[in-house]
This record gives C-alpha cells, structure tokens and sequence, in this order.
C-alpha cells in the first residue's frame, strides 16, 4: 500500500510538517541579530542560496523553460497558467475567510464554479468577463493581516525570497492544496513541476530584464519583493496579470 495513497496519512504529515516549520523558523527568528530592523541580518547566507538559486535557474530552470516556450504558444501557456491558478482556489478562499472578508471568499467561489463549469477546468476564464475578480490571498498575507511582523528577509533554497512569516504561510498553504491528496506523489510533483516551468516560461522577459537593469541583481530582488509582500498585505495593489514573476507566490 502507497504511504502517499492515504489523504489521512497524508493530512496528518501535512500538520506535522506545518508544526516543524513553524519550530525551526521560531528558532532561527529568534537567534537573529538584534539589529534585525536592518532588514537582512542573514544577508550572508541568503547570498549564498540566492547564488544557488541563480545557479540552478540559469543552467537547468530557465533553459527548459525556454524550450517550453519555443514548443508551447503563448496562449496556450496562459491557459495553462489559468487552470493553475483555477486549482488553488482553496487556498485563496480559505484565507479570505481568514481574513474576515466574506465578499471576497464569496466572489472566490464564484469564480472557481464559473470558471470550472464554462471555462472548462479553469483553462479559460469567462469569470473575470463577468465582473468576478480573483484576489491574491495566502496564509502569509493572512498572519500578516492579524499583525504578525514579516520577521529579516529570508531566501529559501530553489523557493526564492520569502521570510519566516511567509515560509510558514507557504508550508501551510501547501496543506489546502486539494489534488496531492487524492493522487500519487510523484504525480503530483510532475504536475508541480509542469506548473512551475510554465511559469518561468512567461517570465523569461520579464526576469532578463530585471537581471540587466540591475546593479546587484541580489538587492533588486528583496527590495521588489518586501514591496510587493507589504502591498499584498495592505491589499494596496491588486496585480492579477497571467505572466506574474516567478518569484511572487500566487
């Protein structure tokens, strides 16, 4: 019998896996330097795994990418994006609920029936035609709406910039992702990864760009990303655009 098969087994991980993120995180946090306010107190360490990162993405990541490109058109990468997208619907819901925004958890659910049913598993999306408009929501955004603090910038390994609110938000958010549960685990990770490289696809100009413009590719990444995390936050911007950056968790 698969250990993965069992949604039971496979909740209970889940939890586990939440718990211990949290603990290691909480740990870290709190060995911080005291000028944590500095922003990037482990600056260190994070330009090592951000070299990673780099690494990674430029000889294995983005060369694949670009050959889903060239093989896969634009609007048929888009659509992909869109079912994607169509399938975290629980956590945006969750998390407007959360959030203590009914409406918007309303209008979420509207959207994933309409673009289920009409736009044919979430591959189109008549729903945004019909007035109905998906917000951005997650577990991070949510601690971060009830007053927890973003704690120093943090680079995850291949995962990119985040913090230790975040990464907490990201390991529980992967707990309301529904079909892992219901599928074996390496299906589930070739579908991850399928996601994953059709977004890099849409953000190869987008990235080259950030790259050559500028001067420490390193800084203009964790300043455009705490931005963006303090926008989302304040829900003082709402960027719904299909070929978001890599790097921004949906």
């Amino acid at each position: 019998m698969r250990p993965w098969g069992d949604p039971a087994r496979r909740m209970r991980l889940s939890a586990r896996v939440v718990i211990a993120a949290a603990l290691a995180v909480a740990i870290a946090w709190a060995d911080a330097d005291a000028d944590a306010g500095a922003g990037d107190p482990w600056e260190t360490m994070n330009r090592g795994i951000f070299r990673f990162n780099e690494g990674a993405d430029r000889w294995v990541i983005e060369p694949i990418a670009k050959g889903v490109d060239f093989v896969t058109p634009d609007p048929v990468e888009r659509s992909i994006r869109k079912f994607f997208k169509n399938s975290m619907f629980p956590i945006r819901f969750l998390n407007d609920l959360l959030q203590a925004k009914p409406v918007s958890a309303v209008e979420e659910l509207a959207r994933f029936v309409v673009n289920t049913t009409v736009g044919v598993a979430g591959f189109f999306d008549p729903a945004s035609g019909f007035g109905l408009e998906s917000h951005r929501e997650d577990f991070g955004q949510t601690l971060g709406y009830w007053g927890v603090p973003p704690g120093p910038y943090l680079v995850l390994p291949l995962l990119g910039p985040s913090n230790p609110r975040d990464a907490i938000g990201l390991v529980a958010d992967s707990a309301a992702v529904v079909y892992p549960y219901f599928i074996p685990f390496w299906v589930s990770s070739a579908i991850t990864t399928g996601d994953l490289l059709n977004r890099r696809s849409l953000a190869l100009d987008a990235i080259a760009a950030e790259r050559e413009a500028a001067l420490d590719y390193y800084v203009a990444v964790r300043n455009a990303y705490q931005s963006y995390r303090e926008n989302q936050v304040r829900d003082s911007e709402e960027d719904e655009s299909d070929g978001d950056d890599l790097y921004y968790p949906d």
